[in-house]
């Protein structure tokens, strides 16, 4: 069989090239995904009367296209929320940025990042994502918070990652503002782009790309995975022991795993090697009881501290009552872990660990334990695309390739540039390569940074 444009996965990246595809006429094409469900890592399933997420996501969007797409797909069915996130560190709340809120600290350690602000030179050169903190945050932010959050999240040496990747997904610092808040005793958590958000009032966050496939269920192949890649002929084998043919290939799958199961050999393979990538686990969980009140507006909360395994946990049902049977007698919290050969966990500990984590850091107390009903574990082996030193060198080998034999790779895996790798980034990265294909339009949003 042969089709002109084939899309490998329905995640917000091949659900935004299949959705651009249909508006613009076309209908000679397919999506294959290896799932039993579209969505990707944006997917969300429904357990036991609880809904449960694969890791953390907020809807906030760069783009009117994206937002008029999402309008259509919820119905206006979505709740909006300002965001309140916090840093649990010292045995206290800090609220989130960090760095900006280093007042809430003990008097020694408030001083100590002082100290570092006033030594910190962000004019120095810097050869890697952990010179770039000492030399911006100053040693004692970077001491208590940037170096030990971070290696919670990447599962990588900070040394071991280039510091190109960073813009609006890290806070820098603004020491005026910084001692402003410390003599002024305010708290200061205004920075970022998602400091409101919207979240879908049904169906948890897989519920925005379910209702986006509803338009183009018709070419979507679920249960299906691509076995191999025959460039030379513009060949795929599948899963089901078909073969498909096709003019131009959009890939969305992990870029290192289509490379390698490729015919293309050298300088191609050779590139993935500088692909690094860290895995998750998200842990949902249950109680069997009414949330405080006082909590009921936290968002999320980081975790730089050794005594628990996740980098951070959510509300997730302050994100939507009905994420649980009934918010009058429950709650429930997501708990992400990074995992790499450089922090490696198990998934036959990981449940017992969170728990463990979130009685040593006292975000629940012990006579919580028993009061937990729902335990649900999402093993993610592709997480988080790592910005490692050598990843711009690989892309600019693979991509041109890979262009060459008319595969074009998007979205968060497929693009590998975590930068631009949030949900509405990825939709219109599918979006934007459907464009260039048809009408030879520049893509924008794969270049973001």
């Amino acid at each position: 069989m042969h089709k002109k444009i084939i899309i490998i996965g329905a995640g917000p990246t091949g659900l935004g090239a299949a959705h651009r595809l249909k508006e613009k006429g076309i209908t000679d094409f397919v999506v294959l995904e290896r799932n039993d469900h579209v969505a990707g890592l944006s997917a969300s399933f429904q357990r036991q009367g609880y809904t449960v997420d694969i890791g953390g996501h907020v809807l906030f969007s760069h783009y009117a296209y994206f937002d008029e797409v999402i309008e259509k797909a919820l119905g206006g069915q979505y709740l909006q929320h300002q965001r309140e996130a916090w840093v649990w560190i010292l045995n206290r709340f800090v609220p989130y940025p960090f760095q900006n809120n280093i007042k809430d600290l003990p008097p020694e350690v408030m001083w100590e990042c002082v100290e570092g602000l006033l030594d910190a030179d962000p004019t120095m050169p810097t050869n890697n994502f952990d010179e770039w903190i000492t030399a911006v945050f100053g040693a004692g932010i970077a001491k208590h918070f940037m170096r030990p959050y971070n290696f919670k999240v990447w599962a990588q040496p900070l040394k071991d990652m280039a510091k190109s990747w960073i813009a609006e997904r890290v806070s820098v610092i603004d020491t005026r503002r910084v001692l402003r808040n410390i003599i002024l005793n305010q708290s200061d958590s205004s920075w970022g782009p998602n400091n409101m958000f919207k979240f879908p009032l049904f169906g948890g966050t897989g519920g925005i790309f379910e209702g986006i496939s509803k338009g183009v269920n018709d070419f979507i192949r679920l249960n299906v995975s691509v076995t191999q890649t025959h460039t030379a002929t513009k060949t795929l084998t599948l899963s089901t022991g078909e073969t498909l043919t096709y003019d131009q290939l959009i890939n969305t799958s992990p870029l290192d795993q289509l490379v390698l199961n490729s015919d293309l050999d050298g300088v191609g393979k050779d590139a993935t090697k500088d692909l690094v990538h860290s895995g998750g686990y998200s842990v949902g969980l249950g109680f069997n009881r009414q949330l405080e009140a006082d909590k009921r507006t936290k968002c999320w909360n980081y975790f730089p501290e050794t005594n628990s395994p996740f980098y951070r946990v959510t509300y997730l049902s302050n994100y939507s009552p009905n994420m649980v049977p009934d918010i009058a007698k429950q709650f429930l919290l997501m708990c992400e872990t990074s995992y790499s050969e450089h922090k490696q966990h198990s998934a036959s500990t990981i449940i017992d660990e969170t728990i463990q984590g979130l009685v040593n850091s006292q975000f629940i107390k012990p006579e919580d334990v028993p009061l937990i009903e729902f335990k649900d574990l999402i093993d993610i082996p592709y997480s988080y695309p790592v910005p490692s030193l050598n990843r711009d060198k690989a892309l600019e080998t693979l991509m041109p390739l890979l262009q060459s034999h008319s595969i074009f790779s998007r979205g968060r895996f497929g693009q590998w540039r975590y930068e631009a790798g949030n949900m509405d980034h990825s939709f219109m990265q599918g979006v934007e390569v459907v464009d260039y294909l048809l009408d030879e339009k520049p893509e924008e949003t794969r270049f973001k940074n």
